[in-house]
């Protein structure tokens, strides 16, 4: 028998159609969903719209951990009409205030071997377990929780094996960070990472969700751990040793593309504004003064990543100019740092105790000034993404955040321990977690299930409806964009636009403000038209509003170099023509106001993977590609995944 790595097992042990080739189109058979309510409130709404009766995975789990701030009413709706939704269709619900999901899932509901879709780009941070966790567009997991099969590229696999041992004030953080200075944020695409050798001896289970749930900055499909001692140990802290199954890569497993890291020759690494590919040692950046610390997020979400920032600053005050913010990353954690009494030790040093969530993350909060730098132990800090128009936000480790709170600037941990005479932490964490299910609400009976109406607030609008995509298209271009544009920048994040993400019209006027503050009203008066975009365009979060909203404005087609692939397939999924230029020369030669003409797409799209585009009154032509599966193009030519299974239904 054929020597199987990790990810091939748990691939095999879910195909439910297609051929396991790098780049083929499969199935996967999915065990558990995740949703939050950045993401869910749209993902209930499909559910709705499909006529679902009841979830039909093992597990799906809608949290409340996004979108805490309750300025006014329209968060606080959309929390009660998801959790109107988990009761009707079958779901766990995490109160508000309970955690980030991607810890909370994972002490809870993680299970070594199981699929999970996710409808958050961090999903894969469950990867830490040995599972398949692949974040993905809220279509994609209102249909997993559907029962239908989750589509993917069949990636490469990628094996970074790890040896050696991580030497004081180096962490998880700077592993991840790592492979971030070495491949930047696209280095992972079309490729599942999958980590082994004997350095993970050295990490825990959640040292290694803080380098998958990172594989997303990376551009990964996915993220995968073996599920071994460690996971073991994990699971039995959390009074789920049941849930233990061993899942190794079995001996001489040939990897696609290969990697190794010496974890004892690593040292303290810090992502520079405003990319999490922007990655330098913190020793080139010593002396920078620093405004605000914040520590939490998914990112850094274990007992120990606050441990050590409270055992650093213990006894000490922090600097007077610094903003120190701790996010406990989930309640049950919270407890945790209380009863070892680190939660006194931050509150001694100056530390501002917020709620456990995502808050700062997702700009929910904790905006910093205007030009002053903000370390922040999260996973991204593209701009504008914390709620500054002109942020400066930089991403590390918490031994790094730790020692810029106490010093004003950023400081080398190792300098800073030896300035003052300081010997590397050892942590002794409670050998059992102080379990806490209280916040989590189990679903009703199906019985039960059938009597709850869904509660929705004025500031919850339909979806929109979707045309199907014409046989020709005579397109202005309304914007040309360079490399690396994020979704934080085609639907922002923050506090100003995230409360209306149930309510499309509304959040439609944020639409690329980022890039251009008059995109909405452009559009508006343009109707159908296309935009323009460089490399990996698309990167970051997995919100699919990013699609659908250009498309409510009347986005029919984007033309980029590449893509990220979260984006791409909700473009897809919104019936927005997603093509690649053949020569990425092409981009460089169209203009804000040029007119693109297709044709004949309705028999092209099938025929061919390449179209010519012409552009302008002279016809200038040139080439692009496509790679729409004959599924997808189906989903195209509907205008979209909801309006093709409306027609499936109305045609039996």
């Amino acid at each position: 028998m054929v020597a199987r790595t990790v990810t091939r097992k748990l691939i095999d042990e879910h195909l439910v159609s297609g051929e396991p080739i790098a780049g083929e189109e499969i199935a996967l058979h999915i065990d558990q969903t995740l949703t939050q309510d950045a993401t869910g409130t749209v993902v209930m709404q499909e559910l709705e719209a499909i006529g679902l009766d009841r979830a039909r995975t093992d597990v799906s789990v809608q949290y409340v951990d996004h979108n805490l701030l309750q300025a006014d009413e329209r968060n606080a709706e959309d929390h009660e009409f998801l959790r109107s939704a988990a009761r009707r269709y079958g779901l766990w619900f995490s109160k508000p205030g309970n955690g980030v999901s991607h810890p909370t899932h994972m002490q809870r509901f993680g299970v070594p071997g199981a699929t999970m879709a996710g409808s958050d780009s961090h999903t894969c941070a469950a990867g830490s377990l040995g599972m398949l966790a692949i974040g993905v567009g809220g279509l994609e997991v209102a249909l997993a929780i559907a029962g239908e099969p989750l589509y993917v590229r069949m990636p490469e696999v990628w094996g970074v094996r790890l040896v050696g041992r991580l030497p004081d004030w180096v962490s998880a953080k700077d592993v991840v960070l790592e492979m971030l200075r070495r491949h930047g944020v696209d280095g992972g695409f079309g490729r599942v990472i999958e980590y082994h050798g004997p350095g993970l001896a050295g990490l825990s289970a959640m040292d290694r969700h803080v380098i998958a749930n990172m594989g997303a900055e990376l551009g990964a499909t996915t993220t995968v751990f073996p599920s071994d001692a460690a996971v073991a140990d994990f699971l039995r802290s959390e009074d789920r040793q049941g849930a233990f199954r061993e899942i190794t890569a079995d001996p001489g497993a040939l990897y696609d593309v290969t990697e190794e890291i010496d974890l004892s020759e690593l040292e303290p690494l810090i992502a520079r504004p405003s990319s999490p590919g922007n990655v330098v040692p913190v020793r080139e950046c010593a002396g920078e003064p620093v405004g605000q610390v914040v520590v939490g997020s998914s990112a850094n979400p274990g007992l120990r990543d606050f441990a050590v920032v409270a055992a650093m600053v213990d006894g000490r005050q922090t600097c007077d100019s610094v903003s120190f913010d701790v996010n406990p990353s989930s309640r049950q954690i919270f407890e945790d740092m209380t009863r070892m009494g680190a939660t006194f030790q931050l509150i001694a040093a100056g530390a501002r105790i917020h709620q456990a969530g995502c808050l700062g993350c997702i700009g929910m909060g904790q905006a910093p000034a205007a030009g002053q730098n903000s370390l922040r132990t999260f996973p991204r800090n593209f701009p504008g993404r914390s709620g500054t128009a002109e942020d400066a936000v930089w991403l590390c480790s918490p031994e790094t955040a730790a020692a810029a709170a106490l010093t004003g600037v950023i400081t080398d941990p190792r300098e800073f321990a030896r300035d003052n005479h300081l010997t590397c932490p050892d942590l002794q964490l409670p050998a059992e977690a102080s379990v806490n299910t209280a916040m989590l609400v189990a679903p009703l009976s199906a019985a039960e299930a059938t009597e709850i109406e869904l509660v929705k607030g004025s500031n919850i609008s339909s979806l929109p409806d979707l045309s199907p995509l014409p046989d020709a298209l005579d397109l202005p271009v309304l914007l040309v964009m360079g490399d690396n544009v994020s979704t934080d920048e085609i639907s922002p994040a923050g506090a100003r636009a995230l409360p209306y993400r149930s309510n499309i019209p509304k959040l439609a006027e944020f639409t690329f403000t980022r890039v251009d503050e008059n995109y909405p009203a452009r559009a508006a008066e343009a109707g159908a038209h296309a935009v323009v975009a460089g490399n990996n365009y698309g990167q970051g979060s997995s919100r699919e509003h990013a699609a659908i909203t250009p498309r409510y404005l009347g986005l029919a087609m984007v033309i980029a170099r590449s893509y990220a692939r979260i984006h791409w397939q909700n473009l897809v999924n919104f019936g927005v023509l997603p093509l690649t230029f053949a020569d990425p020369a092409d981009h460089d030669r169209i203009q804000p106001g040029d007119v693109l003409h297709l044709k004949d797409l309705h028999s092209t799209l099938a025929a061919s993977a390449e179209l010519t585009v012409t552009c302008g009154d002279n016809d200038r032509a040139f080439t692009v590609t496509h790679q729409l599966s004959p599924r997808q193009i189906d989903t195209i030519l509907a205008g979209g995944r909801i309006p093709q299974l409306a027609e499936q239904q109305r045609s039996g």
